[in-house]
């Protein structure tokens, strides 16, 4: 099993890393291996949004025409089992480097169906039934720890969007760290195992 750990934060030495780094431990410890990249030093460029109706080869060949880091880490995505995108919170929000590369991402993955040339029929459902590759978030909020509930939701929409299975995010801020860093290292060792939805059976809440 391999994971890849896609961070939002420049600084390998900070909490969005310490948490990456419990979660890999516990990969590790199952037996699986792991891979971090640093959005912040990856050179990563908007979305032009190529044509004049917004789009470009994006969405129906399944890449971008931008050559720079983008489809590298999109191939690693594609070879790994499970992918986490952990992010520090700026403004209870995604950070910029995780926008940037989300917003590309989720048009070369989407799985959402094009809208009929008919503009009276009904658009498609959004998503197919198969599961889709293994994700989760991290999400981290320093200073006030504000936004991390907030930042979760857009993080887990935009991956379900970009077709991921999300079994998982994580909220974390400076007071409950500690336990955090406990939690996610179970986690680690829980992604090891593949979680999918597909596996998940109803039971009463």
């Amino acid at each position: 099993m391999k994971l890849l750990a896609i961070s939002g934060s420049r600084n390998p030495d900070g909490r969005t890393a310490m948490l990456i780094n419990a979660l890999c431990a516990g990969v590790k410890e199952a037996g699986g291996e792991t891979e971090v990249i640093y959005l912040p030093k990856m050179d990563i460029s908007h979305c032009r949004q190529c044509n004049k109706d917004g789009w470009g080869i994006c969405r129906d060949e399944n890449k971008c025409v931008i050559g720079d880091d983008f489809p590298s880490i999109v191939e690693k995505i594609d070879n790994a089992d499970v992918t986490v995108f952990a992010n520090p919170v700026y403004f209870a929000d995604l950070s910029e480097s995780m926008k940037a590369f989300l917003d590309r991402l989720r048009r070369v993955k989407s799985r959402i169906p094009r809208r009929p040339i008919n503009p009276n029929a009904p658009m498609p459902g959004p998503f197919n039934n198969d599961a889709g590759p293994i994700a989760m978030g991290i999400c981290y909020a320093g200073g006030s720890g504000n936004g991390t509930t907030s930042c979760c939701f857009n993080l887990e929409r935009t991956l379900m969007f970009c077709g991921f299975d999300v079994v998982d995010m994580l909220p974390a801020r400076r007071e409950n760290l500690d336990n955090k860093l406990v939690i996610a290292k179970q986690t680690g060792k829980w992604l090891a195992t593949m979680p999918s939805s597909n596996k998940c059976k109803l039971e009463p809440i």
